[in-house]
């Protein structure tokens, strides 16, 4: 019987075992179907606090609350993978990561990645920086440097707007938002553009500041790989942000009130009602009892309020800054002035101290005197400095006093200060302009002097060379005619910055008057030879960056510049001596043109003074109609003549024949060419009035050359409308030549004067081409008709290669753009021929005749039938 029970007992025994057993077995498969079914998600995490953060290997901020939260009800793992910006972007399209928070919606990334619809934030843009960057707006974002992060919407939009705005920013890229704000914080920036969720706890933790330019507001979503694990969570991500973004306690803005972005209204509690209840009946008793006691006290009230009215109105119509302040140094009186000063009321401003409205400096000079007064009492008359809270910098003479009770004891001072601002700049400006040009800022010929003498001084002491540059601007009151006086301004200042930008710390650049500059170069080389290389160097560098256009008002002007140099050690005479030498060497450069370079020699003195006596000479000559003309014909290639051109000449009874290489440079230099110019352009019409009798001579061309003074002239073009608007004038023979030096100088101005006189038939030769720097540009904008080979290419043609190349090029070019070419000084018939054979048409020189009276060629070529036979004379 007890065997029976111990078998029963045993199979009872076993028979739990195996039920254990196949209740393990199924819990493990359950468990790992369970776990095979839960998906894992790699989410990528880069550091964008509060928002987003990777801490202690976990991600950390809203978006992975909100995350876990949906993971937490949705059964699917996490796997945080920490990367910089761009890195998790780029791992999202590989699949490297499956979701990405925080990332804002463009077209690019529309189509990279897929993304759910409702916002989990919304955010916008913002710059930040330091409060030395004075930013207000996107204009003022010119030549700054700007940390953004790379690839960022805040990357692609700035660019976008800066450059339709035409801005020259200079961007920094980062690979995080704390990397562009230590770009700012280490110098290497000047702002950072961020959302403003992480810009503003990182700008007050680097004492950095919000500047006001907000930008490009967005919404921000979990991305999730195209066709990965996580894209078909998006659809209930949307579920759970609809509902949650309803319900004040949900997972969201638990989150958002924790970060410190989101605080629902608190409860009143019901004690904090009563206690209201109960202070409104006392209220309700303290003002039946106040009642009660206005009426005793209104008598006195309205005298003191009106004794009160009299004294502000009186102190309010000071001029001046009157307050009162206590121990305590806070305010208890302020006048009006000191209200608006301050850009406040005079009632807002009692009680507070100079700490609420001034700057830390300005406090602490301001607390020195004032503590002098009330702990000492003494009467403190002082001159004191303040910069107000938005910055503004003014001067006071203040006095202050201090005010005593029945005791003798200072409880208060009583302060008056008189603002000297606008009196001291005024000082400021008169001193100024007594050392310095008041159009372009650079030092006035007091100021230049004083510092020459300490130059030479310096020079004598140090054995080191100097140089003294004196220079000129060609044709500047040309400009002032044209333009005015106040685009003339302008161009003498834009040349004093770009003088500025040649000289060093110790080197002095001045104005002297008008167009005349002065620069003086210490410090140069102590072996003369390589002094006068370093001048020379520097007048050539000054002379190209003068050749780059300056725009004024929508123009484009090129100026050019004739450049006089003395040498420190070329003077004994002090600093007049050496002012008189540069001026010599000027005068030198002027008669050589545009762009020359002379350095001071003894010889120059002679050359000044016939120079002088040319000019008297010529003044005299202009006055007496003693200047006469030579014509010289140009003919084609049958020999037949097609025009001439005038040529000026000049015998005085003292001086004899002086030839135009001599007296048109002084010409220029002096004025002179313009009422010379008129006289010869004057009897250019007498002759063409004359030959209009002459059947035979009555079809040719008359040309004058113009020198660019006088096209410039501010009366030329109405001069030449009265020359052809005279009887028998036909404006169609009349040529005038002009160099290639005008079209660079002032292309706008020149085109519109040619434009004007050849719409009343007058033509132009350009003279010379080839000598000068115009372009091709230049050239098909000018309405022309005619190029003149200069004769400096003919004289070799027959011997030299580039010569001829040079012609045979301007020659094509001619063809090619439909103009007369004709070639000036042939002087043989191996030229002539040789001309011909490349093409040349038209011809001028000494092989088919010398210059000579209108006279004596009116008869020769009545005598030839306008035929000249080669080897005239």
């Amino acid at each position: 019987m007890i065997q029976r029970k111990d078998l029963c007992l045993r199979g009872y025994f076993l028979y739990q075992i195996k039920c254990l057993v196949w209740i393990v077995i199924v819990l493990l498969l359950t468990g790992t179907v369970q776990a095979q079914s839960t998906p894992l998600i790699r989410i990528g995490v880069y550091e964008n606090p509060p928002k987003l953060s990777y801490t202690d290997f976990q991600m950390t901020g809203i978006f992975g609350d909100v995350i876990f939260a949906v993971a937490e009800r949705e059964g699917f793992q996490l796997e945080p993978v920490s990367c910089d910006w761009q890195q998790c972007l780029e791992m999202l399209e590989q699949g490297q990561i499956d979701l990405m928070p925080d990332v804002a919606i463009d077209q690019l990334r529309s189509r990279r990645f897929a993304f759910h619809r409702v916002p989990v934030l919304r955010s916008w843009s913002q710059l930040y920086g330091s409060d030395d960057v004075n930013v207000r707006n996107l204009l003022d974002l010119d030549d700054l440097r700007i940390a953004v992060l790379k690839d960022s919407v805040q990357d692609l939009y700035l660019r976008n707007l800066t450059e339709s705005f035409d801005l020259s920013t200079i961007w920094v890229s980062v690979t995080s938002f704390e990397a562009g704000f230590q770009a700012v914080v280490e110098g290497r920036a000047d702002l950072v553009a961020a959302n403003h969720h992480f810009g503003d706890m990182r700008a007050r933790q680097l004492d950095l500041f919000a500047t006001p330019v907000i930008f490009q507001p967005s919404r921000l979503y979990f991305a999730a790989s195209r066709g990965g694990p996580a894209e078909p969570l998006l659809p209930i991500i949307d579920s759970y942000l609809e509902a949650w973004q309803q319900d004040p306690s949900s997972p969201l803005n638990q989150s958002l009130e924790k970060w410190g972005l989101y605080a629902p209204p608190a409860a009143i509690p019901d004690y904090v009602i009563v206690a209201l209840i109960a202070f409104g009946l006392a209220l309700i008793g303290a003002l039946a009892f106040v009642f009660t006691l206005r009426g005793r006290v209104h008598v006195k009230s309205t005298q003191l309020q009106l004794s009160e009215n009299r004294f502000s109105t009186i102190l309010n119509s000071v001029e001046a800054y009157i307050y009162i302040k206590d121990r305590d140094l806070r305010y208890q009186y302020a006048n009006r002035m000191v209200a608006d000063l301050l850009q406040t009321t005079e009632t807002d401003i009692i009680g507070k101290t100079d700490n609420d409205f001034f700057d830390e400096k300005t406090c602490a000079n301001l607390r020195a005197n004032d503590l002098r007064v009330i702990k000492k009492g003494e009467r403190v008359s002082d001159e004191e400095t303040s910069v107000t809270a938005t910055g503004e910098k003014r001067r006071f003479l203040s006095t202050k006093i201090p005010l005593m009770d029945a005791r003798g004891n200072v409880y208060a001072l009583s302060g008056i200060s008189t603002d000297i601002t606008q009196h001291l700049h005024i000082q400021e400006q008169l001193n100024h302009a007594r050392f310095y040009d008041t159009v372009t800022g650079l030092a006035n010929r007091r100021l230049l002097l004083d510092r020459l003498e300490h130059a030479l001084a310096n020079a004598q002491r140090t054995h080191y060379e100097g140089a003294l540059l004196a220079i000129d601007l060609h044709d500047f009151s040309v400009v002032n005619d044209a333009f005015g006086h106040q685009f003339g301004d302008q161009l003498l200042q834009e040349v004093a910055r770009r003088i500025e930008r040649l000289i060093d710390e110790a080197d002095t650049a001045a104005r002297l008057g008008a167009d005349d500059y002065v620069v003086v170069l210490e410090n140069l080389n102590g072996d003369r030879e390589q002094a006068i290389l370093d001048a020379r160097q520097w007048a050539h560098a000054l002379i190209e960056l003068l050749r780059e256009p300056i725009e004024i008002k929508g123009k484009q002007y090129v100026t050019s510049v004739s450049i006089g140099v003395a040498m420190f050690s070329d003077t004994e005479g002090g600093v007049e001596v050496l002012l008189r030498n540069a001026d010599l060497a000027l005068a030198d450069a002027k008669l050589e043109g545009p762009h020359t370079i002379r350095f001071f020699n003894p010889s120059m003195q002679e050359n000044v003074s016939r120079r002088l006596h040319l000019e008297s000479a010529m003044r005299n000559a202009l006055e007496n109609n003693h200047f006469h003309f030579f014509v010289q014909p140009q003919v084609d290639s049958q020999h037949h003549v097609t025009g001439v051109e005038l040529l000026m000449r000049w015998s005085d009874a003292e001086l004899g024949y002086v030839p135009p290489s001599e007296f048109i440079p002084v010409a220029e230099a002096t004025g002179l060419i313009v009422p010379m110019g008129e006289w010869l352009l004057s009897e250019a019409a007498r002759l063409m009035q004359r030959w209009q009798e002459d059947p035979l001579l009555r079809d040719l061309t008359v040309a004058v050359n113009i020198s660019a003074k006088q096209f410039r002239h501010a009366g030329f073009v109405d001069m030449i409308k009265r020359l052809i608007q005279q009887p028998n004038v036909n404006a169609s023979l009349l040529e005038l030549e002009i160099t290639e030096s005008m079209l660079i100088e002032d292309v706008q101005n020149t085109v519109r004067r040619i434009s004007k006189l050849n719409e009343w038939g007058v033509r132009f030769s350009l003279d010379d081409f080839g000598t000068g720097y115009a372009s091709l540009s230049y050239l098909k904008q000018l309405p022309i008709y005619q190029l003149k080979i200069d004769q400096s290419f003919i004289r070799d043609i027959l011997t030299d290669t580039n010569d001829e190349i040079i012609v045979s090029t301007i020659l094509g070019l001619g063809r090619s753009m439909g103009l007369e070419v004709i070639a000036e000084g042939v002087e043989t018939a191996q030229q002539a021929r040789r001309l011909n054979e490349m093409g040349c048409a038209k011809y001028q020189g000494f092989h088919f005749g010398r210059p000579a009276s209108p006279v004596e060629w009116e008869a020769r070529l009545r005598e030839s039938r306008l035929t000249i036979y080669a080897g005239g004379s």
